[in-house]
This record gives structure tokens, sequence and C-alpha cells, in this order.
């Protein structure tokens, strides 16, 4: 029987959210109902909200979350009621030209649950990236749930589901980071400081963080950077290259999605190293680079989507370290907050006061 629950929408660009109430239905073949427990407050809802991502208002904002099956479909077979489960956006199909070439953390043709959720007169919703977690339950396709240890706490957990794993899997997965490395990473927001967090327990010798604010350059030295550098005050290429012996980072990881920074990455990597873009552009940006300079330095120019994160085999992984204490995902929880403060959150994360403001249920 379809429930109703309340949940956070948006009904048109750049309009202030509202809590409503939503219609969610039961499972049909393949999919899965959760109970969420808590939920980041990720700057993808905010595009969302500002319509940069698409205009298929109304959305039904939240995605990075942690929470537990309640019911599932027909043909269920990975996930169970009563499991506790991070949610991701790429629930691989199995069967495209990615996954058949044993690279599924690329699958071209990730699902969603079929069925929508529906505000209380019948309308539609458009739920963020597939999942719509800013609500008590929501509706994903079962290959959406990735179980994980139970004792991992609901609000540092979920933001596996986002941004922690895309700054991670930036520096690990996309950016194969290795013992002895330079790392430098531009814009230390929660991506950026996630990035830190991956180079280090990659085990890179050197550790740079670039950010025009000193609180973030002061958290990504609590995560694990080993020097800052100020970009408001001093070139970072310059900066980058003293660092580094005069030659440049191995790795160079944009988390900003701006040409500036992206060119700043790209001349400050050393020859034949890699620049990963894992900051989201907009969709009018252009870079412009000297040909001969791409050719003649070498290396790769990279970009990281999701961290390039298999689910079913990062999500443990990275739980088993959060709960052995070598990864602390409890840090970038700056505050917990109630569902009726997401707008609040939206306000704060535009002056750049939080890692991660999460709504816990």
């Amino acid at each position: 029987m379809a429930q109703q629950v309340q949940g956070v929408i948006a009904r048109a660009k750049g309009e202030p959210v509202r809590i409503e109430t939503i219609t969610v239905p039961d499972p049909g073949p393949g999919e899965a109902v959760v109970k969420v427990q808590a939920c980041g407050v990720c700057h993808t809802d905010l595009h969302y909200r500002e319509g940069g991502i698409n205009d298929e208002f109304p959305f039904l904002l939240g995605h990075e979350a942690a929470g537990v099956v309640e019911s599932v479909g027909e043909g269920v077979t990975e996930v169970a009621p009563g499991d506790y489960v991070i949610l991701n956006w790429r629930a691989v199909c199995g069967q495209c030209r990615a996954c058949l070439r044993g690279r599924p953390q690329y699958c071209f043709d990730t699902h969603n649950a079929k069925q929508k959720m529906t505000l209380a007169d019948g309308t539609e919703l458009s739920p963020a990236l597939g999942i719509g977690a800013f609500a008590e339950k929501t509706l994903v396709a079962a290959g959406q749930c990735t179980k994980v240890d139970p004792a991992a706490s609901p609000a540092a957990a979920g933001l596996l589901g986002c941004g922690v794993m895309a700054g991670i899997g930036a520096a690990i997965n996309t950016g194969n980071v290795g013992r002895g490395d330079s790392v430098a990473v531009i814009g230390c927001g929660g991506v950026g400081n996630a990035a830190v967090v991956g180079a280090r327990l990659a085990g890179a010798a050197r550790i740079i963080a670039v950010d025009i604010d000193d609180k973030k350059l002061e958290t990504a030295k609590g995560l694990g950077a080993t020097h800052t550098v100020n970009s408001r005050s001093t070139d970072p290429v310059e900066a980058i290259r003293e660092l580094t012996g005069g030659h440049g980072a191995d790795v160079v990881i944009e988390a900003v999605g701006r040409p500036e920074t992206y060119e700043q990455a790209f001349y400050a990597r050393d020859l034949a190293g890699t620049v990963v873009l894992v900051g989201v552009p907009t969709p009018e940006m252009k870079i412009e680079l000297p040909l001969l300079d791409v050719f003649g330095r070498g290396g790769a120019l990279k970009s990281s989507w999701y961290g390039d994160c298999l689910p079913s085999r990062d999500f443990p992984m990275l739980i088993d370290l959060y709960q052995q204490g070598r990864l602390d995902l409890d840090a970038f929880v700056t505050e917990t907050i109630a569902l009726e403060d997401v707008e609040k959150a939206f306000e704060r994360m535009h002056h750049g006061d939080v890692l991660r403001s999460v709504v816990i249920f």
C-alpha cells in the first residue's frame, strides 16, 4: 500500500524549498523502499534547486543518504528488509559495453526506480540523482542500495553516497595516487577535503591543499594535508612547484570546477603528471590551453564522475576503514539538522561555513 511521508520539494528555479506531503508507492520489480535515517546536504541539491541540472521541476531533493530497507519488490535479491544500506546513484546495469568489458564503475546505463513518487495531488516528482532522500522514506532501484555494517553512524556513512566518495575516489580511483606521490588539491570544500583524505589513505608523501579560505585550509591540514597554500595571496602554481622541488605535483585534483582553477591545476603538475577534474563546471564554461603544452607536458587529463567508484566494492571497504578508526568520516559532519532546516543549510553552504550539514530523521 502506498505511503504518505514528508519530503523537501523544490518547485521552481531559485525558489526556497518547502516541506510537502509526498506519496511513496509500494516497490515494484527491482525496486526497494528505504526508511531514511540521515541525508547530507550536498551542493548538487542546490544545483537542482537553481535549475543547474535540468528543468524537470518539481524535484524531491536529497541523495547523500543512509537508511534501512523497509520493503523490496519482485526479483530483488541483493538486499532484504532490515538491511542497513548506503544509497548510491550508480546502480550498474551489468549489460552495457562498460560492464561487459569488466569496467562497471563506468556503467553507461545506470538505472533508477521505474515508478514515480508524487505529490499528494498526483504530480510526478523528479528525485535528485534518482534518489530523493530528503524524505522520511524513498523509492529507489534495489541496485542503488549498498549493504554495509549497521554499526556505522548513518550521518557519517551516508556521506559516501556522494561528496566524500567523489573526493576519495578522485584520488584513489581516478588519480591512481600511489605511495610516495606528491598531490595537490585545489578547492577544499567537502569534496576537496575528501580528496586530501584519499591521498593520505593512498600513501602520498606530500599533500598540498589550496584554497582562498584559511578556515578550509586548517580543516584540510587536520585531515592530512602536509602543506597549505592560500591562493588569494599566493600564486598556487609557483607555490606547488616550490613545494615539489620545482617540478610540480604528480597528481593535481581540481575540486572547484572553474576554468581558472583548472588551468592552475594543468600547470601545477609535473611532466607526465595527472590532472583530475572532480569539481563540477557549469554549461557555459570553457577552457583554452595551448595544444603544444597539452602535448609537451604529457601525462593525463582526467574527469572523475562519482570518484569512479563501484559502490559494491568501495562502500563496504571505506566503512571498514571508518570502523577501524583509519577514515574519519565524522570529521565531515559539521552539524546535524532537522528536515525543515535544509533551506538554512543552503545559505550556510553559500558562506562556506560547513563541510556537511546532515539531516537526521
